[in-house]
């Protein structure tokens, strides 16, 4: 029997531990702070096990290592390298869906000598999306051929009859990450020359795509593109760029949102404060904002900006509920109690790659590969199926003997990328591709 402890039982958790479940020599255990959510998701299953752990529960977490082959941990990133020290100690491989960073990069000597696998990334973004990418720059190579350039799109969004409000957005968990996100710089390689975007010009710098299906959408770029040429071994590229997928209106809307102040992060004293107060005091005015707001966010009367404004609530009489708070906080507060998916409505997760390769004698070609997938809220949603299944085929294919790496890893060699995206395709995972002469 293949021993399995999860970390964390989050709104990702569902898929990858029934999926284990499924298979037949699979023992799953999963550790977290509030045991009904994993005994929810486990659901009364003979070779599940729900345990009430915390993350400061040192001894307790070597304790549950030590009773498992393999460890996924769940966690949020900042407790992943605990977990691989221990992993290492007691030479248990582990499984994450967060990006590497240096400190759990530099554990890759002790995992080779302990040899066991610390694998990273193997998600959605990041995740599907380096394997898709590396199939198609393999593919390229192999046949002789040179990248010229990469683009990929990733977005998760509300499915088309879902996107039902002004925004065209809803949040499937808190906000405020993506209210973060917002603002990030960004850096990608346009046919030889390097781009560098500061934050607050973010979302003046996007275009749009056609998604088949799915119709017209904002791409805007997803931080730094640039450093995906080692990662991706591409040296020699002339493009590349990584974006954010959106319905359209959203990069206006949220310049104006960076625009108005309700990025910051400084505290203000909010007491007896409207959201109209609020407003006109980011705008450092008096009195009622709303004639003055299209000016100052240099948009038109009665542009759409104006109207989701106004929808969300931030030129309302309704009183601010805190005294004091950051304008993020207070806009993030907002956006969660308005923008929310009700039950059965369906998330949607895109990811599209484009991708041009030359080959000897001048030809060029374009291969664009998308995947759509859908998902239902109080169910499996669409996010929590495309980031936790790639990771549990991994964690199958480790234990079953057919990924056979040791040391820190992402999922850009084909040991890995292989047997996971069949996998994923056999569940309806699937990249359509095109291939078009150039």
């Amino acid at each position: 029997m293949k021993r399995v402890l999860i970390l964390g039982a989050g709104l990702v958790a569902k898929p990858i531990v029934r999926y284990l479940l499924d298979l037949d020599d699979f023992e799953v255990t999963v550790a977290t702070r509030t045991v009904s959510k994993a005994e929810r998701i486990i659901a009364g299953h003979p070779r599940g096990r729900a345990v009430q752990w915390t993350v400061d529960n040192t001894e307790g977490l070597g304790t549950l290592v030590a009773n498992s082959d393999l460890v996924v941990s769940l966690l949020p990133y900042a407790y992943h390298v605990m977990v691989a020290k221990e992993c290492i100690a007691q030479r248990k491989h582990l499984v994450t869906t967060s990006y590497v960073k240096p400190d759990m990069k530099a554990l890759d000597a002790d995992a080779k000598r302990a040899g066991i696998i610390l694998l990273n990334e193997i998600g959605l973004d990041p995740g599907i999306d380096h394997m898709s990418a590396m199939r198609t720059i393999h593919d390229i190579k192999n046949r002789g051929g040179r990248v010229v350039s990469f683009n990929s799109y990733c977005g998760a969004l509300p499915a088309p009859e879902a996107a039902d409000n002004p925004w065209k957005y809803k949040f499937s968990w808190s906000p405020k990450g993506v209210v973060l996100a917002a603002k990030n710089s960004a850096r990608y390689l346009k046919e030889g020359r390097e781009i560098s975007i500061p934050a607050e010009e973010l979302f003046k710098n996007y275009f749009t795509t056609q998604v088949e299906g799915i119709g017209e959408l904002e791409v805007y770029p997803n931080r730094d593109s640039v450093s995906y040429i080692e990662t991706y071994s591409v040296q020699g590229i002339e493009t590349i760029f990584r974006g954010t997928l959106r319905y359209p209106g959203w990069c206006e809307t949220w310049a104006a949102v960076g625009k108005l102040g309700l990025l910051s992060e400084e505290e203000i004293s909010l007491d007896g404060m409207s959201y109209r107060d609020f407003v006109a005091k980011l705008m450092g005015i008096e009195g009622d904002p709303e004639k003055a707001l299209p000016q100052f966010l240099g948009v038109p009367e009665g542009s759409h900006v104006i109207e989701k404004f106004r929808w969300l609530g931030l030129l309302s009489d309704e009183k601010v509920p805190f005294e004091k708070s950051s304008p993020l906080d207070v806009f993030a507060d907002l956006l969660e109690k308005k923008l929310h998916y009700r039950e059965g409505e369906r998330d949607m997760v895109i990811l599209k790659d484009v991708v041009v390769g030359e080959f000897p004698g001048g030809k060029r070609e374009r291969i664009t590969s998308t995947l759509i997938d859908f998902g239902k809220i109080g169910d499996d949603t669409a996010v929590a199926r495309t980031v936790s299944l790639p990771a549990a085929a991994a964690v199958r294919f480790i234990l079953e003997g057919k990924i056979k790496l040791s040391g820190v890893y992402i999922p850009v060699v084909p040991e890995i990328y292989e047997p996971v995206l069949e996998e994923l395709e056999r569940l309806g995972m699937k990249m359509t591709e095109t291939v078009e002469e150039l």
